[in-house]
Parts: structure tokens; C-alpha cells; sequence
């Protein structure tokens, strides 16, 4: 398996990623949108979700694919995000089909980042506006680091953000994961400077400097985030996407294993404190695929782009976390 051509979700085709934020506002939207509906399933391990249209995910609901997948910042508050999403989807001509009624089917997922120093001071929600922005923005290319969905997102130790990666299976299928990355755990070892996911990188695309050699890892509690703020300020949240074909049941699965990769990545992972959670789609462009790889592929896209959603992270003002790349002199 080798990563594919932009080593992101829009190595699968017919996926377009969108981002909007706000640097006021330290907090933005990521928008996935397929050129057609898609079939997906969800699979929550993390004790604090926050989400949206979730139940039709599950493998026994009627609805056979949707338009879009959202993560957002903003805890509940950027569950509005869907609603932009949707309003530039209906104005589109795309939805699910009622007779004469048009309805954009938008499941989505927020992240806490309401205490990061950004100006959260609104008379109205900004984020039904940067689902819009972000849906109107959704291309086969994207930056990573401190955008969309990850703008305000804080590991333990670092600022987080938005990452990716891929892998080109066997049989020719690819296999993406998107991630906004602020879990209660660091996803650095002690010392801010090895990630947790070292052994999975390929080649050095989130700085190649392998493991730790320390032992005796994950029994420091350190975080510089519960002590700037509250202990519920967290949640990694996720998107892995396949071009095979695969039932809403395979996908279930799919996100299920894919939660290995938030789990080989954060340490501590799948909190009380977290709303940890994972979308898998599917395009069915190529024939159906073998669930166990392709499961197994999600995980390791999973914990590669949440290293590289930190190591892309960058610098702003009033930020209350250093990012990686300031604390190992690299900006």
C-alpha cells in the first residue's frame, strides 16, 4: 500500500473537501461533498459527541446515501454549519427527492474550541454561514493545519488542526481519512517533539523523525489544555472515505476499525471527556472491497493525517497552545 497521488481524501474521485474560518473567531467548517450521493455510516466511541442527522447513518435506517458530511467547530453552536451545507446544496438542484420537496441529507459533527482565545462574542451564529462558504469552496485540492474544522483545535500539549492522507490498497481501491484533531490526549510524546503515530508514517510527511525511543510512554497525564481550560474542551472528529463499493453495514465497520487510528494516535484516546467519532462513505465507484483491508487501511490513514493535522498546524495571535512547529524551531 502507498499513499496516493496528493495523499488526501481527494485522492478518491468524485469527493470534493471544502474549509471556511474565521482567525477572529478561531474556528471554521470543512464541508465533504461527492459529485453524486454517497452511502456512509458513523460509528461514535468518544463519551461527549455532538452531531446531526446520525440515526439515518445506521446500517438499519432507509436512507441509502447522503449529499454531504460536515465537521465543524463551534460545539453545538457549529451544528448550524449543516444548514449552510444544505442551503447550497438545495440551491444547487441536489437532495433527497419527497414528491415535490427537495432535501439535502447533511449528517455532521462538532468539536469544542469556545474557550481558545478567538472572539466568541456573536449576536448571531457564524456558522450556517462557514457551512455555505465551505460548500461553496469544496475542490479537489485543500490545505491542511490551522483551517477549516481545525482552525481552533487543541491536542493536550499543541495546537491541532485539520489533516489527511491516503493509501492505494492492493486491489487498486483507495482508502482517505480527513481529521480535525483536539482530543483530550497528546498526540505528541513527552517532549512535544515525536508523535504518538510515528510508526505509520510514510516517508516524512509529518517530519520523518520516528519514534520515540523512550519507553514507559503514556503515563504522564501532562496537558497544558486542562490547565487553560475546561476539561470538556476536546474531540477528534473524522471522515474516512473509500471508493469501493460498500453496504451501510461495511461502512459501519469500516468506522468502527477506523477508531484504531484515533486510538494509535491520542493517548489517552475515547474519553468520558471526548466525542470521538468517525464518518466512513463510500463512492462505489470500483467493485466491492475486501472490509477487513479496507478497515484496517482507514486506521492507518486515521493516525497519519491526525500527526499531520498537527505538524501543519501554524502560529496565530492569541493563541493560548504553541503548535509543533514553533516549539522544535521550525517557523
Amino acid at each position: 500500500m502507498t499513499p496516493g497521488p496528493s495523499n488526501s481524501l481527494c485522492d478518491i474521485a468524485g469527493l470534493r473537501v471544502g474549509n471556511a474560518q474565521d482567525p477572529a473567531l478561531k474556528s471554521g467548517t470543512t464541508v465533504v461533498v461527492g459529485d453524486v450521493p454517497f452511502v456512509a455510516s458513523v460509528a461514535v466511541m468518544g463519551g461527549a459527541p455532538g452531531t446531526r442527522e446520525t440515526d439515518l447513518l445506521a446500517p438499519d435506517k432507509s436512507v441509502a446515501a447522503v449529499d454531504a458530511l460536515v465537521l465543524s467547530g463551534g460545539s453545538a453552536f457549529g451544528l448550524d454549519a449543516c444548514s449552510g451545507v444544505m442551503d447550497g446544496l438545495r440551491a444547487d438542484g441536489r437532495g433527497f427527492r419527497v414528491g415535490t420537496a427537495q432535501i439535502p441529507l447533511v449528517p455532521g459533527a462538532i468539536l469544542f474550541d469556545l474557550l481558545n482565545g478567538g472572539a466568541k462574542d456573536w449576536t448571531e451564529n457564524p456558522y450556517r454561514a462557514l457551512g455555505l462558504a465551505a460548500f461553496r469552496a469544496a475542490d479537489t485540492t485543500f490545505e491542511i493545519g490551522t483551517m477549516g474544522a481545525g482552525t481552533g483545535a487543541l491536542t493536550a500539549m499543541l495546537k491541532g488542526g485539520l489533516g489527511t492522507a491516503s493509501l492505494v490498497l492492493p486491489d487498486g481501491s483507495t482508502v482517505a481519512a480527513l481529521v480535525a484533531a483536539n482530543p483530550v490526549g497528546a498526540v505528541t510524546t513527552p517532549g512535544d517533539r515525536h508523535f504518538y503515530a510515528a510508526p505509520f508514517e510514510i516517508g516524512e510527511e509529518f517530519g520523518g523523525l520516528g519514534p520515540d525511543p523512550a519507553s514507559g510512554l503514556g503515563l504522564s497525564r501532562e496537558s497544558r489544555k486542562m490547565s487553560a481550560m475546561a476539561a470538556r474542551a476536546n474531540t477528534t472528529i473524522a471522515i474516512v472515505a473509500t471508493d469501493a463499493t460498500l453496504s451501510k453495514a461495511q461502512c459501519h465497520r469500516v468506522a468502527t476499525a477506523a477508531h484504531d487510528g484515533i486510538a494509535r494516535a491520542c493517548v489517552p484516546a475515547h474519553t468520558p471527556n471526548d466525542g470521538d467519532l468517525v464518518f466512513a462513505l463510500a463512492t462505489g465507484a470500483r467493485p466491492a472491497a475486501d472490509v477487513l483491508l479496507t478497515g484496517h487501511a482507514a486506521a492507518l490513514c486515521l493516525s497519519r493525517a491526525i500527526a499531520r493535522a498537527v505538524f501543519a498546524a501554524t502560529p496565530a495571535d492569541n493563541d493560548v497552545m504553541p503548535c509543533w512547529r514553533t516549539a522544535n524551531g521550525h517557523l
